[in-house]
Formats: C-alpha cells, structure tokens, sequence
C-alpha cells in the first residue's frame, strides 16, 4: 500500500499548522517548508477545511489555521479524508470491479481486516504526538 502525494501534503500542512500554534499560517509559507508546489496545496488545503480540520480565513492578513488542538488531530482520520474513497483492490470498488472470483473470494475480507487495522495504528497517533517534543521539526517548519 502506497499512500498518495495529498495525504502525505495533508499530514506536513497540518503538522505545520501545529507548530505555529496561534499563528493565520500562509500557504506559500508550507510550500516552501515542505516543498510542495503552492497549486498542489490549494487543493489538500481545500479538503482538509472541507473535511472540518482547518480554517481557511480570507483577506489580506488571511491563511489557515487548526479548527481543532492538534491532540485531537487523529492520523487515521486524516488518511482516511484523503485515502478512503480509494479502494484498495479492485473487488473493493462499488462495482466490484472485473474480478471473476468476487462472489467467492475470502480475500477481500483479509484486506478489509487488515485496512480497519492500519487505520486502527494510525488513531493512536495525533498530530500533537508527532510534533511535541521534536526539536529538529520545529526548527525546520517554525515561522520566524
């Protein structure tokens, strides 16, 4: 399983967001800290205010900031916004796909099974806990 650019951008943004706690961060400002084209990030800055995880705020002075604490920021959630509608094989698609073995095949439940345990391990994770106490972090995504 490979994860996609978006959930990966997703995860930096908000992470940055997290260690400039307090602060309306600028768009172009994560792009460069996290070298991501600024065209691309508008669309993973959509989702995640969409998804209710940031606040987009208008204006001159405008950005974004955390809509919630970053200790209530679970890391399967934010994989499952960008990761869900995503099937993980092709018997998992709302058509079951092409796959002449889908009415009798255990395998799908195995991925299903296994998929609810990879989100599972991720929610023990928050977006405080990948921030708090990590220095070098801080140093490269802090705002001056």
């Amino acid at each position: 399983m490979r994860l996609t650019v978006r959930t990966n951008l997703a995860m930096r943004t908000l992470m940055f967001c997290a260690v400039n706690k307090g602060r309306v961060v600028r768009k172009n400002e994560i792009a460069e800290a996290c070298n991501a084209s600024e065209n691309h990030l508008a669309q993973v800055i959509h989702k995640l205010a969409l998804a209710g995880l940031i606040t987009t705020v208008r204006g001159r002075s405008g950005g974004l900031v955390l809509q919630r604490d970053p200790a209530e920021l679970q890391v399967g959630e934010v994989v499952r916004t960008f990761e869900g509608d995503v099937p993980l094989t092709e018997c998992m698609e709302a058509d079951k796909g092409n796959c002449p073995l889908v009415d009798c095949c255990s395998l799908k439940s195995a991925f299903s099974e296994a998929l609810d345990a990879f989100y599972t391990a991720l929610n023990r994770y928050t977006v405080a806990d990948l921030t708090k106490n990590n220095t070098e972090l801080k140093r490269l995504l802090m705002v001056a």
